[in-house]
């Protein structure tokens, strides 16, 4: 079973701060996806939303169909761990029970697994226990809830590397047999990329871009070369970034290559690349440009 979202015109207030301002925006039921944002940009405060941890200011939010805010069946099949892990100051073996208890799809031979993969101290407190392994029990919590709408906020951010590694093959092998809709937020892009089927970018509190993984990756293009032939190539195309190194330049260019231009770009000489996520994610963010 899986979620579907429908957002429209949302806007989320605290006080005189407005943190989400009109957002407009669907995740597609069963699919794995992307939402990425500098600091402040509104991710935490949509994903709270989305769970009913607080009510929208104003606008329309449908979790499959449904308005989330103190609805027992959404509630019950949504899932949000944020970096914090909202965890109850009891043992992790306790927390892990309340877990099983109020989510009716949980699986407890999945949490089992993950717990000794994640070395998580189930006799500990997280009070007691170091950031990573306050990680991974929020890690266990959401994959093991198999919820029909799991959302993870950078909520393995404390892990180290090897057990970051282990989630996301975790999650990627969960997910192909049991589908579900999954969004993951992080700032780790370059780690996670691989994970999204979708992408969603927010920037101060408004939908930058929402598009295909696929579709993204393929918007821009790395073309690298002797400057005087780089240039003579883009012919117009915008430019998101430029580096050079003697006579050799770099540059990224916003929108992808068909065949008959990079047939073009090779006979020239210029060697063309792709554009990491990562990378079109900093470049726009940080040109505050709407695509």
């Amino acid at each position: 079973m899986s979620f579907g979202v429908e957002v429209r015109d949302l806007t989320v207030r605290y006080g005189r701060t407005t943190a989400l301002d009109g957002v407009d925006l669907t995740l597609e039921p069963g699919r794995i996806h992307g939402l990425l944002g500098r600091n402040g940009s509104g991710k935490t405060s949509l994903l709270s939303v989305l769970a009913a941890f607080r009510p929208a200011t104003s606008g329309t939010v449908l979790v499959d169909g449904e308005d989330p805010f103190e609805n027992p069946r959404i509630m019950a099949g949504t899932c949000l761990v944020r970096e914090s892990g909202d965890h109850m100051d009891d043992k992790a073996r306790a927390t892990l029970q309340i877990a099983a208890a109020v989510r009716p799809t949980w699986d407890a031979e999945l949490a089992g697994r993950l717990v000794d993969r994640l070395q998580v101290p189930l006799d500990r407190k997280p009070s007691q226990m170091s950031r990573g392994q306050r990680s991974a029990l929020g890690v266990v919590v959401g994959l093991a809830s198999r919820a029909p709408l799991t959302m993870l906020d950078e909520s393995y951010l404390g892990l180290d590397a090897p057990s970051r590694y282990a989630f996301y093959d975790e999650l990627l092998a969960d997910y192909a047999e049991h589908p579900r809709t999954i969004v993951v937020s992080s700032h780790l892009i370059e780690e996670v990329e691989r994970l999204f089927e979708q992408v969603v970018v927010l920037d101060h509190g408004r939908v930058l871009l929402a598009d295909d993984a696929d579709a993204l990756r393929a918007r821009g293009a790395t073309l690298t070369g002797p400057g005087d032939v780089v240039d003579a190539f883009l012919d117009g195309r915008r430019v998101l970034e430029r580096r050079t190194l003697g006579r050799t330049a770099q540059v990224t260019v916003d929108g992808g290559l068909d065949d008959a231009e990079r047939r073009r770009a090779r006979d020239a000489g210029l060697e063309i690349g792709p554009v990491p996520l990562q990378d079109l994610f900093v470049h726009l963010t940080a040109s505050g440009d709407r695509p």
